[in-house]
């Protein structure tokens, strides 16, 4: 039954929480997976995959970021994206740290907004 609800719920996600959603888990997968290459490789493409669909999320018509918000998440995920491409699992600690942090920020940023929040 929490599985059913736990389902339901996402199902009930708006664009940005969705986003927020994405980010943190793909976070924490980043950090679980530091001292194994192949857990690295899986967590790294799946940070991508969340990125990529952050900018499809921004690109909608209908989302209400700010400009100035949507095209500082473009540049981050393009950022991202060279970074991964460039470095893969032989990236540095300091950089994998960098995308850990990026993608909690973000997804607090999200939520705020979708709140309100400051």
């Amino acid at each position: 039954m929490a599985d059913e609800r736990a389902t339901w719920d996402f199902e009930r996600l708006s664009s940005n929480e969705e986003g927020a959603f994405g980010l943190s888990k793909a976070a924490v997968m980043l950090d679980q997976a530091r001292d194994e290459q192949g857990r690295l490789a899986a967590a790294l493409d799946n940070n991508m995959e969340v990125w990529v669909a952050i900018r499809t999320l921004v690109n909608q018509q209908d989302n209400p970021l700010p400009d100035e918000t949507k095209q500082n998440l473009m540049k981050l995920s393009q950022f991202v994206t060279q970074t991964t491409m460039a470095q893969g699992v032989e990236m540095p600690p300091e950089v994998l740290d960098t995308f850990i942090n990026i993608n909690l920020q973000i997804s607090e940023g999200l939520l705020e907004s979708r709140s309100g929040g400051a």
